[in-house]
């Protein structure tokens, strides 16, 4: 594979007006979305696509001050330099290329992870073949294309809101319903009742990731009683209870009984493993779009094939070209069944339930490619065409110019 050019383009979702989100501590202001769109062309003209953008892990973004924007120079300066003109036999190879140039520490594994992508696709188009094809062949396994799906929806609401809007994602057929809660030891306890009782099929799951932490709101003790309140009410899973270098921490929790997940933050693949290692976590969250693309999740699905008391779920959150990627891994990965499904405002991909069960406005998401996602009752047909089997929309390129600056803005109470 002759790789011609690398190219990156920076795009801003405006939330307009902006959102508040009151939060235990504080408040958090929704300003935009980001995200980099990643274009690798051959020297034939084939053209691999991939995104790169903040994960949830990654509001760093504005705790460090670094943007999309910044990232994208990355890819168009130093990984273009090591990429461009230069045949690869593997795609492993563009991995070490990338290594070994010049491209920034801290970034090296969120460009390996989109070229990855990018290359799959390219791979997949040349071949005639949708990536999950191609995957089949190396996990030595028969494709499963009707993907059920859980709902990443729920942010800082009041109990009852949180139950509403569950409600809706039961009825339009989702497998589970995961939240983001924080607002208050009380309200979340709450929270986690109002599910128990007013779910009857669809399972619910606590996404903590930093709201817990903002500001030091919760007490370690604290945390301990909520996860294992929610593991008593039947929580399918209580999501980076802890920060997500503390791997003690996640043992310490596992010890409630409350079935743990976590790994998206994980810096690397090698990370993700050493989390799956300690037995604490009994579902594992790889991500093509952050632990260095398919190749490198790899290492996390096998670790989990075959292995009992823990299961490889991606994580996935962005764009419906991300969702397409995670997909495809879904769809070959050895005994991995479940994929997420961020739902965002006005989704025209979901059906009418006489309500909107959407997080807040992300246009891009659903506008970066010409069709929608097949989805049905909760469930993902995968796509079947060559590489990723979606048709990228150029025009986002000039329909959603970035915007400088953080994407969030967190005020603390007590500032």
């Amino acid at each position: 594979m002759d790789i011609a050019t690398v190219d990156s383009y920076a795009l801003s979702s405006p939330i307009d007006p902006p959102q508040d989100r009151p939060f235990h501590g504080g408040s958090r202001r929704l300003l935009k979305r980001d995200v980099v769109l990643i274009v690798v062309e051959t020297g034939d003209g084939c053209q691999g696509f991939a995104t790169a953008g903040a994960s949830s892990s990654a509001m760093t973004e504005y705790f460090d001050g670094d943007s999309q924007g910044t990232f994208a120079d990355i890819v168009d300066g130093p990984v273009a330099d090591a990429l461009e003109g230069e045949t690869i036999e593997s795609i492993p190879e563009a991995h070490d290329l990338i290594r070994e140039g010049s491209v920034p520490a801290g970034d090296v594994t969120e460009a390996i992870s989109a070229v990855d992508v990018a290359l799959w696709d390219i791979r997949g188009k040349e071949h005639g073949v949708p990536i999950y094809e191609l995957l089949a062949a190396e996990y030595d396994t028969d494709p499963t294309l009707e993907l059920p799906l859980y709902a990443s929806a729920g942010m800082y609401m009041e109990p009852e809101g949180f139950a509403d809007q569950a409600e809706l994602i039961e009825q339009l057929g989702f497998f589970g319903y995961k939240y983001r809660p924080g607002i208050g030891p009380e309200g979340d306890r709450r929270t986690v009742e109002l599910l128990a009782d007013r779910l009857t099929e669809t399972e619910f799951m606590l996404d903590v990731h930093t709201w817990w932490k903002l500001g030091e709101a919760y007490g370690r003790e604290t945390v301990r009683e909520l996860v294992a309140h929610a593991g008593e009410r039947g929580a399918y899973w209580v999501e980076e209870p802890v920060e997500p270098d503390d791997h003690e921490g996640y043992v310490e929790l596992a010890e409630t009984g409350a079935p743990l997940a976590g790994g998206e933050s994980e810096e690397s693949p090698e990370g993700l493993v050493e989390l799956g290692e300690t037995g604490a976590v009994e579902f594992l969250q790889g991500d093509v779009r952050h632990h260095e693309g398919f190749t490198g999740c790899r290492a996390a699905v096998d670790y989990c094939a075959g292995r009992e008391g823990v299961e490889f779920v991606p994580h996935n959150f962005g764009t419906w070209l991300g969702l397409a990627a995670n997909a495809h891994l879904v769809a070959a990965a050895p005994e991995t069944r479940l994929l997420e499904y961020p739902v965002f405002e006005s989704d025209p991909a979901l059906a009418d339930v006489g309500g909107d069960p959407g997080m807040y406005p992300f246009e891009l998401a659903f506008d970066i490619i010409e069709s929608e996602p097949a989805v049905d009752d909760g469930v993902l047909t995968v796509p079947d065409g060559p590489g990723l089997g979606v048709e990228v929309d150029l025009d986002v390129v000039e329909e959603y110019p970035f915007r400088d600056g953080p994407w969030t803005e967190f005020h603390y109470d007590d500032e």
